[in-house]
C-alpha cells in the first residue's frame, strides 16, 4: 500500500542544540524578516514566533496521509483503515475516512468521507487539500480511472461533488487557495505529453479551478509553491525566457503581478524545479536536479541560493559535488535566523550557520513543507512538528495504531 514519503568543530553543539531539538524552547523568537521596501519583503510580526501546538490523535484508525491545515489552526487529513484474511493476504478491503481537528478542538475527530471502501490491493490513490478554515477537497481517480472531487465547508460534516474542470478567471490567488498547474496544450493531457502549462487556482470557496489572470514568464513548464510563505509571498519556478537558464517568480499582491529574478545556477542545463522557503532574515532557493559526478541519488541538490533583499538578488552558498553532504532535498530546506539553515535529505539531515556555506550532519531525514500554520515536518511511521521559525519545533501524533507503520 502507498504511503507519505516520510518523507567544524566548535559549531557542531549549537547547530545540534538549535536546529534539531523538537522542544518548544524558549527565548526570544525572530519577529521580522529582512528586506523592507522597494523589491524586499515586508517586515511580518509574528509570522516567526513559537511553534503552534497541534493535539495528537494517536488513536485515529489505519494511517494518516494528506494533512493539512488553516491558518486557525483547523486541519484534515485522511485515514485508511484496512482488513484483509491472514489465510489470503491482499484480499480484503480498506476504508477510507477523513480525521478533523476544528479550530481551538483539543482531539482530533474521525469523520465519513466520499471515498469508497477499495480493495487492499489497489492502494490509496486519494489527495486531499486544505482550502482554509473548515475547507478542503478530496480528489480521486485520474489515469485510467474516472476522476472525482468533493468539496467540504463545514468541516468534513459534508461533502458535495465538484467538477473538476477548470472555469473562468482568477483575478488574484484569496486566501486559503492552493495554487497548481494543469495543462494548457493539449488541453487535458497527462504531464508526459503536455506541452504547455498554466497555474490554476483551487478555490476555498467553491473548490472549483480557475486560471490565474497573471502568470510570471516562466516558460512552458511554470512549477508553483502550493501555499504562500509566512511574508505572503507566492511563488513560482521555471526558466528565464531570454537565457532559458533557471529563475524564480515572486508575487507580493496575491498573485496580480510577479518579480521575476535569475538564480546563478552552477549549469546551464535545465533542472528539475526549485523550491524556496522565506526565513526570519533571508530566502532560501533549492535547486533540484541532477547532479555531475558522484553517486546518482533521489531527489538530488544541485545548489542552494540565498537572498538577504526579498528575491531580488541570489548569491549561491551551495553547490552540490560528488561526495561533500548534502547531496539531497527531502520537500523544502528549513531556514532559521542569524544564518541558520537545515536540509533534510534522504538519510540524514544537515544543518548551516552560516547561511549554508557549510554543513554539519543531524540526525535521520524528514520530509517538510509548508503550511499555513508554519513548516510541517514528516517523519517516520505517525511523527509530525510544526516550526514558524526555523528553530523551535512543536511534535504530535497521528494515527499510531498496529496497522500504521
Amino acid at each position: 500500500m502507498r504511503r507519505p514519503v516520510a518523507v567544524a568543530g566548535a559549531v557542531v553543539a549549537l547547530v545540534l542544540v538549535v536546529l534539531s531539538g523538537c522542544t518548544g524552547g524558549s527565548g526570544e523568537a525572530p519577529k521580522s524578516i529582512a528586506g523592507k521596501g522597494g523589491s524586499g519583503a515586508p517586515t511580518v510580526a509574528g509570522a516567526f514566533g513559537a511553534p503552534p501546538r497541534m493535539p495528537s490523535g494517536d488513536g485515529l484508525p489505519g494511517w494518516a496521509h494528506s494533512l493539512g491545515f488553516a491558518r486557525d489552526g483547523s486541519g484534515f487529513a485522511l485515514l485508511v483503515g484496512c482488513v484483509s484474511a491472514e489465510a489470503a493476504p491482499g484480499t480484503g478491503f480498506c476504508r477510507q475516512q477523513v480525521a478533523v481537528r476544528d479550530a481551538g478542538a483539543e482531539e482530533w475527530v474521525v469523520r465519513r468521507s466520499p471515498l469508497p471502501e477499495i480493495p487492499v490491493s489497489d492502494g490509496a490513490s486519494a489527495n486531499l487539500l486544505a482550502l482554509g478554515p473548515g475547507r478542503a477537497l478530496i480528489e480521486d481517480g485520474g489515469g485510467d480511472r474516472p476522476e472525482r472531487t468533493w468539496f467540504t465547508r463545514d468541516g468534513g460534516r459534508s461533502w458535495q461533488p465538484v467538477d473538476r474542470r477548470t472555469v473562468g478567471v482568477a483575478a488574484e490567488i484569496p486566501a486559503g487557495a492552493v495554487l497548481t498547474t494543469e495543462c494548457a496544450a493539449p488541453a487535458g493531457a497527462l504531464p508526459d505529453a503536455c506541452v504547455r502549462e498554466r497555474l490554476v487556482v483551487v478555490s476555498p470557496d467553491d473548490g472549483r479551478r480557475r486560471t490565474l489572470a497573471a502568470a510570471p514568464p516562466l516558460g512552458a513548464h511554470p512549477q508553483p509553491a502550493g501555499q504562500p510563505e509566512p511574508d505572503g509571498s507566492w511563488w513560482v519556478s521555471g526558466t528565464d525566457p531570454l537565457t532559458g537558464r533557471v529563475a524564480v517568480a515572486f508575487s507580493r499582491d496575491a498573485g496580480r503581478s510577479w518579480t521575476v529574478s535569475r538564480l546563478p545556477s552552477p549549469t546551464d542545463r535545465p533542472g528539475w524545479r526549485v523550491v524556496v522557503a522565506v526565513g526570519p532574515d533571508a530566502v532560501y532557493a533549492a535547486e533540484m536536479g541532477e547532479l555531475t559526478g558522484g553517486e546518482p541519488v533521489k531527489n538530488p541538490m544541485r545548489a542552494l541560493h540565498r537572498s538577504v533583499d526579498g528575491g531580488a538578488t541570489w548569491q549561491r552558498m551551495w553547490t552540490t559535488g560528488p561526495k561533500a553532504e548534502p547531496r539531497t532535498l527531502m520537500g523544502l530546506p528549513v531556514p532559521g535566523p542569524g544564518g541558520r539553515v537545515e536540509i533534510g535529505g534522504e538519510l540524514s539531515g544537515y544543518a548551516s550557520v552560516d547561511g549554508g556555506r557549510t554543513f554539519v550532519r543531524l540526525g535521520g531525514g524528514h520530509y517538510t513543507r509548508r503550511t499555513p500554520l508554519g513548516l510541517l515536518r514528516e517523519g517516520s511511521r505517525c511523527q509530525y512538528a510544526l516550526t514558524a521559525d526555523g528553530v523551535r519545533w512543536s511534535e504530535f501524533r497521528l494515527a499510531c495504531g498496529d496497522d500504521a507503520g
